[in-house]
């Protein structure tokens, strides 16, 4: 058996390492070495574009426990991030170009994955091919796309936050803290209620970059610009990037609270933690920079806004994530609509699967509906949605019936022990 798969993106690199480590030659193709899109800046594989963290290792929380699920899988990406990680809190963040290395010399390395740096524009339909290229893929390719699965195609809009040096920050304006215990990975910017009334203005005022060639502005909840958080309301943002929430600076409580989030290993390089905007660069320059102890900033990289694009995959996939009306075709990543970069590599796991019982001559069972993988991917396919919005992992979507418990803490526990509990089954490991 032979699989084609289409991006050496986080899933693709995924899917590849899973199916060559269980004796299936890949060809793995990936076009960014010979035209990148208009995010892309490395050279290497599973490039990070929005943010340098895989979010919370907390088991509390969906995407933590999701984590617990992909080291039962053996996850090559999981696994580069553990060995390149940096301190964020409780959050999993990474050396970008030092985890993007480790991945392409693995993937690189591997014998039985073959590595073809080229564009591909048509899909054959009589190959076992697994299209991974994620959310943002040329137009020519999208129209390639809608051939073999129907012209059933939904927009949204995402945005990469901008970065800042860290010797740039004037220190005696800000400070380190974070919300869960002691760690002091973040850099906090405290505003007076004066400050933030006309940080909101300016925001409101601001000049945007024309969205001319988008075809709908679908917004999606978790990954809004900061503007139109603004725009939407004071709350929006108090409650969400700005909250000050668990963060005391010199014995008081700030009105509200920007972080700044390490990027790097050597710890020269901050995000501005849920920032992403569509402003234009002189804008987010004169705005940005009018935040205390930001004075001075100098800005490595601007926020910019990049087109999305994702299947209706109720319509299109099967729990599988194959194409039912193409059944050697299949999809994997963020173009399901699964929303992060947990989720998008997680997703490769049901495509592996998938191919490893086909090689096998097994019947396909799907992954248990208790775990965080199992739900989403049920969620994503499930025939009843008609319009799929983006979906992270998160505890409303888990599909079976929970206990009561006293404490949230007991609840969540409870999840996550069913959720390894049940895994474990189901790989048929004894624990």
């Amino acid at each position: 058996m032979e699989v084609k798969v289409i991006g050496a993106g986080l899933a693709g690199c995924e899917l590849a390492w899973k199916l060559a480590n269980n004796g299936i030659k890949v060809k793995l193709y990936e076009k960014k070495n010979v035209k990148k899109n208009e995010i892309q800046q490395l050279n290497t594989f599973a490039e990070l574009v929005c943010s340098n963290t895989f979010r919370s290792k907390s088991t509390q929380n969906a995407v933590g426990i999701l984590k617990k699920e992909l080291e039962l899988l053996d996850s090559l990406i999981l696994d580069c991030a553990y060995k390149t990680q940096i301190p964020a809190d409780d959050a999993l963040a990474v050396d970008r170009e030092s985890f993007s290395k480790l991945v392409d010399e693995k993937i690189r390395s591997h014998k039985n994955i073959e590595i073809f740096e080229e564009e591909i524009l048509e899909i054959n339909e009589n190959e076992y091919t697994v299209i991974t290229c994620g959310p943002l893929i040329s137009g020519e390719f999208k129209e390639e796309i809608n051939r073999v699965v129907g012209n059933q195609k939904l927009f949204y809009l995402d945005a990469s936050a901008p970065i800042i040096t860290k010797e740039s920050i004037d220190f005696s304006k800000v400070f380190y803290s974070s919300r869960h215990g002691d760690d002091k990975s973040y850099i906090c910017v405290p505003l007076t209620e004066e400050e933030f009334n006309k940080f909101h203005k300016d925001l409101l005022e601001a000049k945007k970059v024309n969205l001319k060639d988008f075809e709908n502005e679908i917004f999606f909840q978790g990954c809004q610009p900061i503007e139109r958080l603004a725009k939407i309301s004071k709350s929006s943002l108090l409650n969400g990037p700005m909250s000050p929430n668990g963060l005391k600076y010199k014995s008081m409580n700030p009105f509200a609270v920007v972080q700044l989030r390490r990027d790097d290993a050597i710890d020269s390089l901050y995000n501005i933690v849920g920032f992403q905007t569509n402003l234009t660069w002189p804008e987010q320059k004169r705005i940005f920079s009018s935040l205390p102890g930001l004075g001075g900033a100098e800005f490595i990289r601007y926020g910019v806004m990049h087109k999305n694009f994702y299947l209706n995959s109720p319509k299109i996939l099967n729990n599988k994530l194959q194409v039912m009306r193409s059944k050697k075709l299949f999809f994997a990543g963020q173009i399901t609509g699964v929303e992060g970069y947990i989720e998008s590599f997680a997703s490769a796991h049901i495509v592996a699967a998938a191919l490893m019982d086909q090689y096998h001559g097994r019947k396909f069972i799907p992954f248990p509906r208790e775990t965080i993988l199992g739900s989403l991917i049920n969620y994503v396919t499930n025939p009843k949605i008609k319009k799929l919005k983006p979906m992270k992992a998160n505890m409303g979507i888990l599909d079976y019936k929970i206990p009561t418990f006293e404490t949230k803490t007991q609840k969540n526990e409870f999840i996550f022990q069913n959720s390894i509990t049940n895994l474990l089954k189901y790989l048929k490991i004894e624990k």
